[in-house]
């Protein structure tokens, strides 16, 4: 994927042409690395390991990245195979969770497991797991111990879908809580990364890592909304993939956490897996036109709201207000 590809991807407007010409050049950087850095003697584990970097994605990781380093020397040591390693991290993830999910497509294309088998995609996850290790090696102790803790949160935050919420434990609250280490702790430390590599001040590497751990949930909040509203499938999935799957989303918990007797039949829907296409088209219209939404769009705006409130006190560089501009577009993509 090219660095205009990306940023088309993820929606961005830069009010300022030089920071948008360094961070498309930052991200064609990057995506060189990227595809170097999944290389192996071994032809049939280069092909599989390069699937999901070649089926593109929006790069959001290596994105905050560069944003984060503008704030200090964005050409510093370490600025690029830092944000290598986070997508290395975010794609070995999506390997193991199709193998969880038994997903079928990922990205437009079969999902690995589906392509290969379920084993291969595990072992390909792992592979780009000791890729970006070996990376982190030279990028001294303090990568390494960051990585690992975000790594430990990742785990734990899948565990904890995976089990479910604990009894007395409100489903909302749960799910939001898993957000927070699946793919708060990520895109944070993608963040912490490049303001670390760049060489910011400690607090500004504090408030550019809170921002992007508030502004990972809000996105992925928004994505549950487009997976549900959308008819073109911004969320780059068919509209209603989660909801054919079974997958309890924000909308969903919501709606079953409704008490409106006018919510009964959705709740009856959602409460169990869908049988069929006449049930899946049941349920999605009427959770769009549901209260659940509105309640999950009220959720997303709280969290973007908190990333933007992060960002107060920074130094106003024109990276500040591309950040801005980010935190605005979970908002504005979802109607």
């Amino acid at each position: 994927m090219s660095s205009q590809a990306s940023l088309m991807a993820v929606g961005i407007q830069f009010d300022d042409p030089e920071l948008e010409q360094a961070v498309r050049n930052g991200l064609q950087t990057i995506e060189l690395a990227l595809r170097a850095s999944v290389q192996s003697e071994d032809e049939f584990v280069a092909d599989v390991a390069r699937y999901l970097v070649e089926a593109g994605g929006k790069r959001f990781r290596p994105l905050l990245t560069l944003l984060a380093a503008h704030f200090g020397d964005p050409d510093g040591d370490g600025v690029v195979m830092s944000a290598v390693v986070c997508e290395l991290t975010h794609l070995a993830t999506l390997y193991h969770d199709d193998v969880m999910d038994e997903a079928t497509v990922r990205r437009g294309a079969t999902a690995a497991n589906s392509r290969w088998t379920n084993t291969v995609a595990i072992l390909t996850g792992d592979f780009l797991f000791a890729r970006a290790s070996d990376i982190l090696s030279d990028l001294g102790a303090e990568a390494v111990r960051i990585q690992a803790r975000c790594f430990e949160r990742l785990v734990t935050g899948q565990i904890r879908e995976t089990v479910g919420p604990r009894p007395g434990v409100d489903p909302v609250d749960h799910y939001l809580s898993v957000l927070t280490d699946k793919t708060g702790s990520l895109i944070a430390t993608s963040a912490e990364f490049g303001a670390r590599f760049a060489g910011v001040d400690p607090d500004t590497i504090a408030s550019l890592r809170a921002f992007g751990e508030q502004f990972g949930i809000a996105f992925q909040i928004s994505d549950d909304i487009l997976d549900i509203v959308s008819d073109t499938g911004q969320s780059g999935k068919t509209p209603g993939t989660d909801l054919r799957e079974g997958i309890q989303t924000l909308p969903v918990l919501y709606a079953l956490r409704s008490t409106d007797p006018a919510d009964s039949r959705l709740r009856e829907l959602v409460s169990k897996p869908l049988l069929g296409d006449a049930e899946h088209a049941e349920a999605l219209a009427l959770l769009r036109s549901s209260r659940a939404i509105e309640q999950a769009r009220e959720t997303m705006l709280s969290f973007a709201e908190a990333a933007r409130a992060t960002l107060v006190g920074l130094p106003d560089v024109p990276a500040k207000a591309a950040l801005n501009a980010l935190a605005d577009l979970v908002v504005v993509r979802t109607g």
